[in-house]
């Protein structure tokens, strides 16, 4: 068995997508699943229950609950387990119960509001995505009618900027633990200095093209493929709004170049593409941890 999986759970919808996309990695990773549902610390309590031991059980009884009729929903053949914490905040519990498992990803779901098939970030994700020292999945609305088989493929978005060589091994990694098709996808066209002519940037995205696959070839385990694309298009929305996508699969992106070591910190290329995916992402912090280590910086800011 490969690491852990965190799912940041909640009762909705979002928290179903989360666990959905969770289900599918550990399932893919050959890792155990973790359903963690945060409380607050401190809340509110009612004459009912004043003390405090009184308040926590009342509502870990009621976390408690809503893990049980979650796990129910589960494919029965996962590795999986449900966890009720109290933090001051969300992502500082998940934070911890990553920390604490040895997570891989912590995966969240979409805001509440998110229009179906896409993303949206909420106060949780985003904490995470500037905080976080853990790999962030982000699963898009609906992710759980998609039902929880493995991972088809994993597409990485690769520019030339410092880190993307190591934000290429990241992606190898994954596919190889998974045995899922890797995919590259490059971002030359908008990685580059502002005036070159486009014939200099065609040969410079066709060297890089070039490039990363064969260190991706040469690093995958054999039966894993691997096929670059150049992302198409004027800006890099309009790029990967033009990509095809198998159901099932997902993007891999790095950190900004600004994050400090160990922390993530979304960049505007990862922003941009995040209003168009359609597929679940996962953010990789600049320096990754345990099956994923590794310095990571392959997103600009």
């Amino acid at each position: 068995m490969s690491g852990a999986i965190v799912v940041g759970y909640t009762a909705t919808e979002s928290g179903a997508d989360a666990a959905a996309l969770g289900a599918r990695l550990a399932r893919s990773l050959d890792a155990r699943l973790h359903l963690v549902i945060v409380l607050p610390a401190d809340g509110t309590r009612s004459a009912a229950v004043p003390p405090e031991r009184a308040y926590e059980e009342v509502i870990r009884n009621q976390g408690k609950k809503w893990l049980a009729e979650a796990m129910t929903e589960l494919a029965q053949d996962l590795t999986r387990s449900g966890h009720v914490r109290f933090a001051e905040s969300f992502a500082e519990g998940l934070i911890a119960a990553g920390e604490e498992f040895g997570a891989r990803l912590i995966v969240v779901g979409a805001a509440t509001g998110a229009v179906l098939g896409r993303h949206r970030l909420g106060g949780v994700a985003s904490a995470l995505l500037h905080s976080s020292p853990i790999p962030v999945a982000l699963a898009p609305s609906g992710t759980a009618k998609a039902g929880e088989a493995a991972v088809p493929r994993i597409t990485a978005a690769l520019g030339t900027r410092a880190g993307a060589d190591v934000l290429l091994d990241e992606a190898v990694a994954l596919a190889a633990d998974s045995a899922s098709a890797l995919r590259l996808v490059s971002l030359v066209p908008f990685d580059v200095p502002p005036g070159l002519d486009t014939g200099a940037i065609r040969v410079v995205a066709g060297s890089h093209a070039d490039e990363v696959l064969a260190a991706a070839q040469e690093a995958l385990p054999a039966g894993v493929a691997a096929t670059v694309e150049q992302a198409p298009g004027d800006s890099v929305e309009d790029a990967v709004s033009h990509l095809a996508w198998l159901p099932g699969e997902v993007i891999l992106v790095g950190s900004s170049r600004l994050a400090q070591p160990r922390r993530l910190f979304l960049g505007s290329t990862a922003a941009k593409m995040l209003h168009v995916l359609p597929v679940p992402m996962i953010v990789v912090p600049r320096t990754g941890i345990g099956a994923v280590d590794g310095k990571v910086e392959g997103d600009r800011t």
